[in-house]
């Protein structure tokens, strides 16, 4: 696998133009976070750390139903929402507060999968920021909440090399990771191809960002299939 570098501003820093490049083939994800000096997001990540039960990674228990995610994933998160459900089974929904995206995308993938087959629903609230490679993880929850007032930021993947997604052919294999992800949350071949589209029509430089609306009418108030919860037990305490 090529090996690819990554950059990371403060995670406390809010960006105006998010980035998240990936490798497909490999799966790969660097995030590069943009300093601005907003604060906006701070005030409700920092009353989620406040309030917080227990640490794992990115994720913070905040009470017995629900767990929020304040930071950026990496190879470790899916280890991290095991051991998180493990020691709290009873966990319902995830809050997205401030959510920059993800190191690793081939990891972050998996997280979402092991989010949706522990049945938990997922939460923007109002100031949330679901950015980049956490949309994937929004779209993972059997039912999907926005509040007005959050918001989210999506842009095309690219490659070390600098090709981006429309540099390749609709039909080419680099495409069908994604495309498989979002069948799997609940999308048909066609919205699974237009949302992923919308996403990469925005360049990697200059991200599109939407409101809570434009998002809803995405995939904000699809409900998805309910699927049977695993248990704990189920889920490995590290991943491959």
């Amino acid at each position: 696998m090529r090996t690819v570098f990554l950059a990371l501003a403060s995670l406390l820093a809010a960006v105006t133009a998010p980035t998240h490049a990936r490798e497909p083939a490999a799966m790969v994800v660097v995030e590069q976070a943009a300093e601005t000096g907003s604060t906006r997001f701070v005030p409700a990540r920092v009353a989620a750390e406040r309030q917080a039960i227990a640490s794992y990674g990115p994720f913070r228990v905040l009470d017995s139903s629900r767990a929020a995610l304040v930071g950026v994933t990496d190879s470790a998160a899916p280890a991290q929402f095991a051991a998180m459900l493990r020691d709290h089974p009873a966990l319902a929904t995830l809050e997205m507060i401030e959510c920059p995206g993800t190191e690793d995308d081939r990891a972050n993938l998996k997280l979402g999968r092991l989010i949706r087959a522990a049945g938990l629903a997922t939460h923007v609230p109002r100031g949330g920021s679901v950015r980049s490679g956490a949309v994937e993880l929004f779209l993972a929850g059997t039912a999907r909440h926005i509040d007005e007032g959050a918001e989210f930021a999506v842009h095309s993947w690219i490659d070390e090399d600098g090709r981006e997604a429309a540099d390749f052919a609709p039909d080419a294999a680099i495409h069908q990771p994604y495309l498989a992800y979002y069948r799997e949350m609940g999308m048909d071949e066609a919205e699974a191809r237009a949302f992923y589209a919308m996403t990469n029509a925005a360049p990697f430089a200059a991200a599109r960002w939407l409101d809570a609306a434009e998002m809803r009418r995405w995939v904000g108030t699809r409900v998805s299939r309910p699927q049977p919860r695993i248990a704990y037990l189920d889920l490995p305490a590290t991943l491959p």
